[in-house]
């Protein structure tokens, strides 16, 4: 008796840590209040605003314009993972809201998988450069007027 109660406590313990281990995440990642990375499955939920795609050749369009509170969305179309973030690389410190997880807001803060999208809203005026933290020789600009 005392084996099979040991046994049945046991079996509970790792049914629980099992459970906790691979729950999934499906809600929208919110990373600061001025960015927001979704999931594929999310997407009908992206910014009429603006859009830049990712591709394995780079950002399109690599340079875009836009009025100060305009929401830009980065969507990876490539197979590889793309890190959308401010200049300059490491740092990520170009555009001036300090936060995120490294320099500034304008980061993605992860590794983009395809269909994944990073939306941020731009609400400094200036000529921003960003690039793509995994791979820092894909870059663009925006314009923010």
């Amino acid at each position: 008796m005392k084996k099979s109660l040991q046994l049945s406590i046991l079996l509970g313990v790792a049914l629980f840590l099992l459970s906790a281990c691979t729950q999934v995440i499906t809600e929208t990642e919110i990373i600061t209040d001025q960015a927001v990375v979704l999931e594929p499955a999310d997407a009908e939920t992206i910014s009429e605003e603006a859009t830049i795609e990712i591709t394995s050749s780079g950002f399109s369009p690599s340079t875009l314009t836009i009025a100060k509170g305009t929401t830009v969305n980065f969507v990876n179309k490539d197979a590889n993972n793309h890190w959308p973030a401010s200049a300059v690389h490491p740092s990520h410190t170009e555009y001036p809201t300090t936060g995120g997880c490294s320099g500034s807001t304008f980061d993605a803060c992860k590794g983009l998988a395809q269909g994944e999208i990073f939306i941020f809203t731009f609400d400094e005026a200036g000529e921003w450069s960003y690039h793509d933290h995994l791979n820092p020789s894909l870059f663009g600009k925006v314009i923010v007027e």
